[in-house]
């Protein structure tokens, strides 16, 4: 029986990157002996077990055969007599396939050290294709190592455009696609991701929304990038700039697939795309599994994120009537990421990316001022019943009002 330290572990390692989680292959040991030694099996497809102190991961060493479509269509080998270079020969990446003897030696048969010098991300083998889910994957690791100077070579965005063309990944279970696109929009370059699905035709079934978003033209004066697709990935960048939520970048990346449904005779025009995405949306959620988090987001950001781009000119009345859809009151901290999803909308266009954006803080503060009216006095004054809420929101536009004025004589 041989161990050895695999995958991600190595290759984080020789990245000199933080290692999070450590995967190991047994070679030559059957489920029996890894039972007898007191490892608890956790695997149904093909034995997987967990060691009994440390709870890591140890799969026996196996080849696969397609059997079916899909990334479950597979039959396992995992007999003693499967090696441990056919065990790294069914994996994604070079980058991936490497492994680590109890010596410290690097075992690397498919050049994967070599590519990792020359920051490539690489497909081991043709095999690659008969898993759609590597097509996902691939693109996650290079939204993840993008920063570091990765690129995938052109062979292996021509294998994941043929699994996209042929249909393979509308076999994938939206669980799975929600799980490494999540994953993905936690990378350090989430829009490296979408950037690289769309390269190789592979949004198309998952993500129409966005996939028709490329070629939609944006005025010139308020857009200088003009593509609606290309801007659309400028501000997820610019989201993961000011906030790791995932909602947050989620509701970014869909903030204007309603541009993708204005006629082709109205461009550059959207008038109406803010409430025109919003069943978009609701479709592309259920579609991914998307959580609820993440939709209510995304609804709110889509409908009202002109209204922020236009603070200034609200009426306190509008102003007042923002805040109670977003029902700020009592989810202030998601109207905060609301704003910041705005100010990444703002900011993702081309000359605007260091552009100051007041509208934000305008809203923020006329919503603190609005939150400081205080409903006691009211009710002292002798209101009952639905007189309480018109006087409050008397008193709100009051306030509002008031500080419009302070804003433009300050600002002016």
């Amino acid at each position: 029986m041989q161990i050895y330290l695999v995958g991600g572990a190595v290759r984080d390692k020789l990245l000199h990157l933080p290692v999070k989680d450590k995967d190991w292959v047994v070679v030559g040991a059957s489920s029996e002996q890894m039972l007898e030694q007191g490892f608890i099996q956790v695997g149904k497809d093909f034995p997987v077990f967990l060691h009994p102190q440390s709870n890591e991961e140890y799969a026996l060493a196996r080849t696969e055969r397609k059997t079916g479509t899909g990334y479950t269509g597979f039959s396992c080998d995992t007999s003693k007599d499967v090696t441990l270079e056919l065990d790294l020969l069914r994996r994604d990446l070079t980058i991936n396939a490497m492994a680590e003897d109890e010596t410290g030696k690097i075992i690397d048969p498919y050049g994967g050290l070599r590519d990792l010098q020359d920051k490539i991300l690489r497909h081991v083998s043709p095999a690659f294709s008969e898993d759609p889910l590597r097509v996902l994957r691939v693109a996650r690791f290079a939204a993840r190592f993008h920063h570091l100077g990765f690129r995938i070579v052109s062979e292996t965005i021509n294998l994941m455009s043929d699994i996209a063309q042929h249909g393979e990944l509308n076999t994938l279970s939206p669980e799975r696609v929600w799980q490494e696109t999540a994953r993905a929009l936690g990378e350090h370059d989430p829009h490296i991701y979408f950037d690289v699905l769309h390269r190789c035709d592979a949004l198309e079934y998952w993500f129409m929304e966005l996939d028709r978003l490329w070629g939609v033209p944006n005025p010139a004066m308020w857009h200088p990038e003009i593509d609606t697709g290309v801007h659309t990935l400028m501000v997820l960048e610019q989201a993961c700039q000011l906030s790791d939520k995932l909602s947050v970048r989620f509701a970014a990346l869909v903030h204007d697939v309603g541009k993708g449904l204005t006629p082709a005779q109205r461009w550059p025009s959207h008038r109406g795309h803010e409430t025109l995405g919003l069943q978009a949306i609701r479709d592309l959620c259920e579609r991914i599994r998307a959580p609820n988090e993440c939709r209510d987001l995304a609804l709110l950001v889509s409908e009202y994120h002109s209204h922020v781009h236009r603070a200034f000119e609200l009426r306190p009345a509008t102003l007042l009537n923002l805040f109670d859809s977003a029902d700020a009151w009592r989810k202030p901290q998601r109207f905060d990421d609301f704003l910041t999803a705005c100010r990444a909308d703002a900011r993702g266009r081309s000359g605007f990316e260091s552009t100051p954006y007041l509208q934000a803080d305008y809203v923020r503060q006329a919503f603190n001022i609005a939150s400081a009216v205080e409903v006691k006095s009211i009710i002292d004054a002798g209101y009952q019943g639905k007189q309480i809420r018109e006087q409050l929101d008397i008193a709100r536009i009051a306030a509002l009002n008031d500080f419009k004025h302070s804003w433009q004589q300050t600002h002016h």
